[in-house]
């Protein structure tokens, strides 16, 4: 009878407590887009649809300055999962560099905790993540449905929606005939007045507004199943769009993105901030709302405080990091490397450092000479918008200052107003008038880079020019080509 006894008490200490907290633990929906800029109805685009995007940031936190690690799609991502700038992930710096396993990843650390973790589609990539058992997102699954099919009773979940909108290419026309206005587009500033141009942009529209649909049948899929009130939801994209000047550039056309976090049982109050985020945080965030010890070498900053009542845009990052390694190898001949550059933004200035100013910003335009065969400007998608701007650079000085702003070669250091120049078109790094201001800017980007770790500008050994590019071409030494002998 005394064992018996025991054998309760014992169960009620330690079973039960561990019950209980495993149905307190808050589930997580991170819906993550492809390519997407911030193009949507909360911030302020009249013409693209994203009510259900809008409505969680109605109720909850819009984030009005988040930016990415970096705007490429596989370092992005490895940032995102590791919480860390993807200048210190090593290979997976750049596009298709695998994530070292020495790297602790939130949906391993999730996992191990007790969630069932788990993504569709699009998840860290594009690469190779072997010998790990699955991406580092998380086991894949066919869809949301599935992924809850196999849930443990009782389990909190983690779920990575990884669409692969409004990535290229797009179905021409696609915009027009859904019925998107292309008289009422508001072109961004680098872009040439076109019709060639706008329904490029309404086609990418069309997927914007593809992914918000799925975001709301997720949204709806959490009410079905009585887990709404008890989810953490945050919607956001892994760079800007891809357009000349956005995807792989530092630009914040390229490198800021949509961010909204909502989550009913917690955020009472709806905010909207104006301090500076990045994706880097998202690891974080996560790891502290599931209880889960977040890792000494992560650097990401969790976005728990911001959801508080009465948190403010005073508090928190009032300036971001962003960079750039290697895109794709869209260099001459044997250059195998992309167009490292970094960047530091605050509320009034953009400072970007380029450090290769002889390569090609968004690689070679000598179709023959280029690294990855036939890889025309490579660091830019292929559509309409940028076959225009080539084909008509010559048309008059507007679209040759556009064309050289998207494809010509860059100083050392460029330096924006952004009140004076949002587009940031009019580089004044040259200006007299802001000598203080550039010394200022570059003085603080070094020190933040520094103590970021960057190898760039710490001394530290880095391969980033010359890591196999494993996207593939044959041709390189790196890749097992022969060296061309020189003439």
């Amino acid at each position: 009878m005394a064992g018996k006894l025991i054998s309760i008490l014992l169960f009620i200490y330690f079973i039960v407590p561990n019950l209980l907290s495993e149905t307190k633990r808050p589930n997580i929906l991170f819906c993550i887009a492809d390519d997407w800029g911030d193009h949507a109805g909360i911030y302020g685009d009249k013409v693209v649809k994203t009510p259900n995007f809008d409505a969680l940031g109605k109720s909850g936190i819009i984030y009005d300055n988040a930016y990415v690690s970096s705007p490429s799609c596989a370092p992005s991502r490895a940032a995102i999962v590791t919480g860390q700038w993807h200048w210190c992930l090593k290979e997976a710096a750049n596009l298709y560099g695998p994530i070292p396993m020495s790297e602790p990843l939130y949906t391993d650390l999730l996992a191990d905790a007790g969630y069932h973790v788990g993504l569709t589609r699009k998840g860290w990539g594009p690469g190779d993540y072997k010998p790990r058992p699955h991406n580092p997102a998380g086991k894949n699954y066919k869809d949301f449905t599935a992924f809850l099919k196999d849930r443990p009773e009782g389990k909190p979940f983690c779920f990575w929606f990884g669409s692969k909108d409004p990535h290229r290419g797009y179905v021409k026309d696609s915009g027009a005939k859904a019925g998107i206005d292309l008289d009422a587009i508001e072109l961004p500033k680098v872009f040439p007045d076109s019709p060639e141009v706008r329904g490029d942009v309404a086609d990418y529209y069309f997927e914007v507004q593809r992914f918000d649909r799925e975001v709301g049948e997720h949204v709806a899929k959490l009410k079905e199943i009585g887990e709404y009130e008890n989810t953490l939801i945050i919607v956001t994209s892994d760079h800007g769009m891809p357009f000349p000047r956005g995807k792989s550039n530092l630009y914040d056309l390229g490198a800021k993105v949509p961010f909204i976090v909502h989550w009913p049982s917690k955020i009472k109050t709806p905010n909207r901030l104006k301090n500076f985020i990045s994706t880097i945080d998202l690891a974080p965030t996560f790891l502290e709302v599931a209880g889960v010890e977040v890792p000494q070498n992560v650097v990401g900053q969790s976005l728990v405080p911001t959801m508080a009542k009465g948190y403010t845009s005073d508090q928190g990052r009032q300036s971001i990091l962003t960079g750039k390694e290697r895109h794709v190898p869209g260099q001459e001949n044997d250059n195998a490397g992309g167009y490292p550059s970094r960047a530091l933004r605050d509320h009034k200035f953009q400072l970007i450092r380029n450090f290769e100013v002889k390569w090609y910003p968004a690689g070679t335009p000598n179709y023959e000479k280029c690294f990855i065969k036939g890889g025309w400007y490579g660091d830019c998608d292929n559509g309409p918008t940028k076959s225009y701007m080539v084909d008509n650079k010559d048309k008059d000085e507007h679209h040759k200052k556009l064309y050289e702003l998207a494809f010509g070669f860059r100083p050392e250091f460029e330096l924006y107003d952004l009140g004076k120049d949002p587009h940031q078109m009019n580089n004044l790094a040259s200006n007299p008038e802001y000598a203080k201001v550039l010394a200022k800017m570059k003085g603080e980007l070094r020190r933040q880079l520094a103590e970021a770790g960057d190898p760039r500008i710490t001394g530290a050994p880095h391969t980033f020019d010359i890591d196999p590019y494993l996207g593939g071409s044959p041709k390189h030494p790196s890749l097992g080509g022969k060296k061309k002998k020189k003439k």
